[in-house]
């Protein structure tokens, strides 16, 4: 892309001996005869370079200088003028010139000296945006700069171009689904759709109805024509979240749609072509999922071309409090409070407690202390009980978050004998939840972090079970 080059002088032979000395670079040259004239081409073009006359008919350079340096993404600019005066050279380059040359210029003078105030141009340029990716506090609706979330966020951007497919890892409440929006609107796809699918939440013989579509009559209830996922993604980015709770035989028919790029809607004879970007994600431990027969590992290894791990929030430092402080400020807006921060002991709990809902459950805690309580800081009264759930995390181990006020031992004083199969620390951790919250699955599925249809699955499993073996 050539680097565009203003010349702002009112002498016309100046003009053309300036092209002239030009015209073997690689610079596609703007020319101006009047300040009105500059000011106007800087408004509508991007610029890179000004070669500035400070004697003009309609105007004054020095303070043209002035108006192009107050611009955000100012171009370098060149002072070019007749007078040789020290005092106005000083002038020029305090108001922030990068060279001033005195008619007349030679050819070896210009060409050199714009050649190195655009390499200066760029290396200020990259200097900025590292600056403002070391020290930015939010990307693309995502809140944090840990050095952690800089990771996430420098692999967003280098992805983003591509094509190829990403497989998003991390937690429960971790910001997978902001995370691949993150990349589809930082692509040359974001004007067209971001759809996405959980593929733990819809019944397994709806879910290929949901992401194929299908036709009129092809199963009981399809009364009309219906366009799934794939047609819709057409152009865009399908998101594919829970990905390991996708029926088995079902990800063979996925698999060939993202190899081919080619799909059948249910019911349908004629095949639809699309050109889509495949982001998939799951809290679950992709390889562990492989060798339990969850993950198909010939889908795994195709979708796994740039890997993204969101990390947990309890090792994201001081982003607890500043997530906290956005969702703060948000939430008493929208419910027509006067909350501003946080008592010191609050932001100590918060920095303590180990949040294993992440940051779905940080957001939902400050809620509810936005909703239940009035004044401008949070005081600990005003903190719901940090509840004590039984959760498994990635790896399949059970644990337990607590208050941090709890010191209770944890872990270390339990012999082998005691160890469980994990589908009984699962069912444990279920029915207690469950308990916890009299019945109300919704709610028990909520403090899970997982889907309500993924514990309603599983306990139909469960009774099945036990009805087969007290028959047997």
């Amino acid at each position: 892309m050539k680097l565009t080059i203003l010349v702002v002088e009112d002498s016309p032979s100046l003009v053309r001996t300036y092209q002239a000395h030009l015209s073997s670079k690689p610079y596609n040259v703007l020319t101006a005869t009047t300040g009105s004239e500059a000011r106007k081409i800087l408004e509508t073009e991007n610029i890179d370079c000004v070669l500035l006359d400070l004697k003009l008919p309609d105007a004054d350079g020095m303070d043209l200088l002035s108006e192009i340096q107050g611009k955000a993404d100012a171009p370098i600019v060149i002072v070019v003028t007749a007078n040789a005066s020290i005092g106005v050279a000083v002038e020029a380059v305090r108001k922030g010139a990068f060279d001033f040359l005195v008619k007349p210029i030679s050819a070896d003078r210009l060409t050199t000296t714009i050649s190195n105030g655009l390499e200066q141009r760029v290396l200020r340029t990259r200097l900025e945006t590292l600056e403002r990716r070391e020290t930015r506090a939010e990307f693309q609706g995502i809140i944090g700069r840990s050095p952690a979330m800089r990771a996430v966020y420098s692999t967003i951007e280098s992805a983003a171009a591509s094509r190829a497919s990403v497989f998003i890892t991390g937690e429960s409440g971790t910001g997978k689904e902001l995370a691949a929006r993150a990349m589809h609107e930082t692509s040359n796809r974001k004007n067209a759709r971001f759809v996405a699918i959980n593929c733990g939440a819809i019944p397994k013989d709806l879910i290929e109805s949901e992401i194929f579509g299908h036709v009129k009559g092809a199963f009981t209830g399809a009364t009309s024509e219906r366009f799934g996922a794939a047609h819709l993604a057409d152009g865009g980015t399908l998101f594919l979240d829970e990905l390991t709770e996708m029926d088995i035989e079902l990800q063979s028919t996925l698999l060939r749609f993202i190899q081919e790029g080619v799909y059948l809607k249910v019911g349908g004879s004629t095949l639809e072509k699309v050109d889509i970007r495949f982001i998939a994600a799951t809290n679950r431990d992709p390889l562990a999922s492989i060798r339990e027969g969850r993950l198909r590992e010939d889908l795994y290894y195709r979708l796994h071309v740039v890997p993204l791990e969101m990390p947990p929030l309890r090792s994201r430092g001081d982003d607890i409090l500043l997530l906290a402080k956005s969702f703060l400020l948000s939430l008493s807006k929208e419910e027509g409070k006067a909350f501003e921060g946080f008592s010191p002991d609050v932001e100590q709990v918060l920095q303590t407690y180990p949040w294993p809902g992440n940051v779905r459950q940080l957001h939902n805690v400050i809620r509810n202390v936005v909703i239940l309580n009035t004044g401008t800081q949070v005081e600990s009264s005003m903190l719901p009980k940090l509840e004590v759930v039984r959760s498994i995390d990635r790896s399949g181990i059970s644990s337990v978050a607590s208050d941090p006020g709890d010191t209770r031992p944890k872990g270390g004083a339990h012999s082998q004998k005691e160890v469980q199969p994990l589908w009984m620390v699962e069912r444990d951790a279920i029915e207690s939840a469950i308990e916890l919250c009299n019945g109300n699955i919704s709610k028990a599925a909520q403090l899970l972090e997982i889907n309500a249809s993924t514990v309603y699955r599983k306990r139909q499993a469960w009774l099945s079970s036990d009805t087969k073996a007290s028959d047997d």
